[in-house]
């Protein structure tokens, strides 16, 4: 990268200069992104901007980030949810923008993924034969350990193929235990200078690409992670921009939460069994197997109380992980695969120890005055069958975010769904802005237009931007609300709302989607209806959900129903997806031990936890689902929401306003015309 640079046209200027060279057209709600991101780089100030599908939202964050790299030889970390949107980022956007821009800015503008160390192959791993310690539900199956065996072997093929040893480039994929093999996180690694293969060292390579590039794309749980540790993952930025925004919360929640099980135990110890003496080694695989009795005993979901036995096994745990981290003493000095035996069971230990003591914190405080929830997991007896292990989340993210992500770069946050409720609040809430946006002063006569400190304003500055979609809403889309319908049961879908469903399947002549709040009620509804409608029916786990996709896509009578990763994975615009079904409003379940506990915070203060939190669930769930309906300018269809709660409840209207704007209609007949006409009039 060069020197700061004043020589450079304007964000609008490459603006127009990118979508002429890639073959697209410029969008009023595009430009006005393309001029709020600007202004926030330039400012300092912090920006939310909801765009709708079709903005161009991609190419709008894209050019005004690297105009900033070059002009001030930094770096602009992008921060992605999902690895479809990344591999989009980094194989079709980015080479495409870089090319087009390389005339105007005067430089080809560089770019660089980067995930955490876990994600590429360890070629010390490969090479040295440090196997991991096998699982207890592994050491009587011979299948699972010749399957993993199979694997591995592959794994040690693709090594001196592959050129970036990311796990993402391996089609198909592997196992997490046979990854696991050929893999180290951060804290088990040698380090390059130590590491005999460090100079070939894939994961220092592509931190080496990053901290060269214009543009380095990763995920939320790696900025998470950087934000959560002490040394610094991410290369120097000043700058970071999150795209799929309304899954920041969640996947930092998740990179923070921690697992304690027996199995974690024991694998402890084997590890460092063989580098201390025996009997400390042996204590703590006797106080993995304490704990394992204990959380049998244990309540299921929620801990709201540590039970005194449960309490007295984890102290135990943590003690005797504590005696084998002080028996196995510093670093020393010693050859290469002793230093790497060394280094992984140092951080097995630490992973228990620290555990061990964030759980037994987690009860310390008053209940109301609480940052972590506990839970119990795990069932023996259900078709999944799980053995028993703790976890321990954080209630909120906010104040790690407000002080790690926002108190170190300015910070642009977007996704097509961000003003719940009409508003940004909810969400600045959470993420732990100041719910109402504050205009930034201009510090007149400076270059960056960015005001100057001050020790009494702490708040970060904030604003809101909804840029809207090229999308004719109102007229190309109805939102069904099913009034009639009774609200929805515990014993899976009533027989009114299953004809409903036939119903609407016939008139759309397949063309359907159907978004279902448990996988049981999917399988349900397609075992029920297959034998009801003349279009075939795919569901969710028949196969590779990919595959589904691909099939429902290809053929406009298939209709495909499913859970989660469908009410935001899905993209296939035209004349096979004309009605999207959603069975119930997607609140998080009543034991979700996490949204249970926030709820019970927020009430605890005074607030409405329900709003606060299972409201805002639905909300960014609910609109991700109905976004499935449109994406292209032309889609036309139906959006027929089977709850009635949507229509009747007075969270109704938040709920509604957080949706993109449909023409809304309570009547049956309606719809079904509408359904039959598009049928009549979409290509054969």
């Amino acid at each position: 990268m060069t020197g700061a640079r004043t020589d450079l046209p304007s964000v609008r200027e490459l603006l127009s200069h990118a979508v002429e060279a890639v073959g697209g057209t410029e969008r009023d709600g595009q430009v006005a992104m393309a001029d709020a991101v600007d202004s926030a780089i330039r400012t300092g100030e912090h920006l939310a901007v909801q765009a709708g599908t079709g903005t161009g939202k991609s190419l709008a964050y894209l050019v005004p980030a690297l105009r900033h790299a070059v002009e001030s030889g930094t770096t602009v970390v992008v921060s992605t949810a999902t690895i479809a949107l990344q591999r989009q980022l980094v194989d079709r956007d980015l080479p495409r923008l870089a090319r087009a821009l390389k005339q105007p800015l005067g430089e080809e503008p560089t770019f660089a993924i980067l995930k955490g160390r876990r994600n590429y192959l360890c070629l010390h791993r490969v090479h040295g034969g440090i196997e991991d310690e096998p699982e207890d539900t592994g050491l009587f199956d011979q299948y699972a350990i010749s399957r993993v065996g199979r694997e591995v072997k592959r794994l040690h093929e693709w090594s001196s193929d592959t050129e970036t040893g990311d796990r993402d480039e391996l089609v198909p994929g592997v196992s997490e235990q046979a990854w696991r093999q050929v893999s180290v996180t951060a804290k088990e690694c040698l380090g390059a200078a130590r590491c005999p293969v460090g100079d070939d060292c894939f994961a220092e390579h592509a931190r080496a690409d990053a901290g060269r590039a214009s543009i380095v794309v990763t995920n939320h749980a790696l900025l998470a992670i950087n934000a959560l540790q002490d040394y610094q993952v991410l290369p120097e930025h000043d700058v970071t921009i999150i795209d799929e925004a309304h899954e920041l919360v969640d996947r930092v929640t998740s990179a923070a939460t921690a697992d304690l099980s027996s199995a974690m135990v024991s694998a402890a110890a084997r590890r460092c069994g063989r580098l201390i003496d025996a009997d400390i080694a042996d204590r703590l695989l006797e106080t993995g197997e304490g704990l394992s009795l204990m959380l049998e005993d244990a309540p299921q979901g929620r801990l709201d109380t540590l039970p005194d036995a449960l309490g007295g096994a984890v102290a135990a745990v943590r003690d005797a992980a504590h005696a084998c981290l002080a028996a196995l003493g510093s670093d020393r000095r010693e050859d290469a695969e002793e230093a790497t035996k060394r280094k992984l069971a140092r951080s097995a230990l630490d992973d228990v120890h620290d555990t061990a003591v964030r759980l037994l914190e987690a009860f310390e405080d008053d209940p109301g005055e609480r940052k972590d929830v506990v839970w119990r997991s795990g069932d023996r007896q259900s078709a999944n069958p799980r053995p028993p292990a703790l976890h321990v989340a954080p209630l909120g993210v906010g104040g790690l975010l407000r002080e790690r992500v926002f108190g170190s770069s300015t910070t642009v946050l977007t996704s097509a769904t961000l003003a719940l409720g009409g508003t940004f609040d909810t969400l600045a809430r959470q993420w732990g802005l100041p719910p109402e946006p504050r205009p930034t002063e201009r510090a007149e006569g400076t270059a960056t237009e960015k005001a100057p400190p001050s020790d009494a304003d702490t708040e970060p500055h904030w604003s809101g931007l909804d840029v809207g979609s090229p999308f004719d809403y109102r007229r190309n889309g109805i939102l069904y609300l099913a009034r009639h319908l009774p609200p929805p049961g515990r014993d899976g879908l009533a027989a009114p709302t299953l004809d409903e469903i036939a119903e609407l399947i016939d008139a759309a002549g397949g063309r359907t989607l159907g978004l279902f709040s448990s996988m049981r009620a999917a399988k349900q509804a397609t075992e029920e209806l297959r034998d009801r409608v003349t279009h075939p029916i795919l569901c969710q786990g028949d196969d590779a959900t990919s595959l589904l996709v691909n099939k429902f896509a290809e053929d406009p009578r298939t209709c495909l129903f499913g859970t989660l990763s469908l009410w935001q994975g899905v993209d296939v615009p035209g004349a096979s997806l004309q009605l999207v079904i959603v069975d119930r409003l997607p609140f998080p379940r009543p034991d979700d031990p996490v949204a249970s506990a926030r709820q019970r915070a927020v009430e605890a203060r005074g607030g409405n936890g329900f709003l606060t939190v299972a409201a805002t669930h639905a909300a960014l769930l609910l609109a991700q689902g109905v976004g499935r309906l449109h994406r292209a300018t032309s889609d036309r269809g139906v959006v027929a929401v089977l709850d009635s709660r949507l229509a009747t409840a007075r969270y109704g209207g938040f709920l509604r306003a957080s949706l993109p704007p449909l023409w809304p209609t309570q009547k049956t007949e309606v719809v079904r015309e509408a359904l039959r006409r598009l049928d009549a009039a979409a290509p054969a």
